[in-house]
């Protein structure tokens, strides 16, 4: 890491950057999402860290940003343990990425913010009812892996 680690607003500018374009299952830009997450982090207690792990959370999943990238990013090495921890593979079980993410410092929170964001019915109204009652039950089970029991 440099010695002069991105700031906060450093990293949502890049995460707004990287995700330009994209939109999320709704149609809505998907910095809308990143913004909602981190926002939800901030309200739950959580650091600087967890927050801008909130707005990289899904930005190698979604090809927005490289792991080299995130490697030689000037990042605090919690926020790049976060991300990576947050990023689901490929083919993976959804029980070991949850037990990632349990395992990775502060990562909880963070995954804990997005499914809430992920679940919120305003959000999820827009969508079909199969894909919302498919979606929903995904949520739920992710939640009830990592132990979190509010929606």
């Amino acid at each position: 890491m440099t010695a002069h680690p991105l700031t906060l607003i450093e990293v949502e500018a890049l995460a707004r950057a990287a995700h330009e374009g994209q939109t999320d299952k709704a149609g809505r830009p998907y910095a809308e999402h990143l913004a909602a997450v981190a926002e939800g982090v901030r309200l739950r207690g959580g650091s600087a860290e967890q927050q801008a792990a909130a707005w990289l959370h899904d930005a190698i999943e979604d090809h927005a940003l490289t792991p080299d990238w995130l490697a030689s990013a000037a990042l605090p090495d919690p926020v790049k343990a976060m991300v990576l921890a947050l990023t689901k593979r490929p083919g993976e079980p959804v029980e070991e990425y949850a037990a990632r993410i349990l395992a990775t410092p502060g990562a909880v929170l963070v995954k804990e913010s997005d499914l809430a964001h992920n679940a919120d019915p305003v959000r999820l109204s827009v969508l079909d009812a199969p894909t919302r009652d498919r979606l929903s039950a995904k949520y739920a089970y992710v939640r009830s892996l990592l132990g979190i029991t509010t929606p």
